[in-house]
């Protein structure tokens, strides 16, 4: 089974636009295809942003909606609490997903960012675009 760690920004992406392509991401772990792996300081990172006043007002985000989003995240997923830590990324505070990455054996990392994407592949993990990954698990489930 695939693992892979989606960032922070993929995740608030699936939260505000379902249907998107970070949103179609989440549907195929929901369906079972992969396995999402988070640890604490990437879900108290997702928890702030979601529940910022303006992100929260302008996609009608309610409590409700995010208890049962974030409640899927941490029962579906996979918790990794990392015990080796890395200082790669040109910006310190994009190591806690390669953190997760490395301590739970991810095959992926999920992200538009390009301090991570120019990483890849980054310990044998292949740092990729929402776009990208949905190829690759389109490509092996045919």
């Amino acid at each position: 089974m695939i693992r892979a760690v989606a960032d922070t920004n993929v995740l608030v992406s699936a939260a505000i636009k379902p249907r998107g392509e970070a949103g179609r991401v989440l549907a195929h772990w929901q369906n079972g295809e992969f396995t999402l792996l988070y640890g604490t300081a990437l879900l108290e990172e997702l928890i702030d942003v979601l529940n910022r006043p303006h992100l929260r007002d302008k996609y009608r985000l309610t409590p409700h909606y995010l208890h049962l989003f974030l409640g899927v995240i941490r029962i579906r997923g996979e918790k990794v609490e990392p015990t080796h830590r890395v200082t790669v990324c040109r910006d310190p505070h994009d190591d806690m997903f390669l953190d997760v990455a490395l301590n739970g054996e991810a095959d992926y990392v999920i992200s538009n960012d390009n301090d991570l994407l120019v990483l890849s592949p980054f310990e044998d993990i292949q740092i990729i675009t929402p776009s990208a990954f949905l190829r690759q698990l389109e490509h092996q489930n045919r």
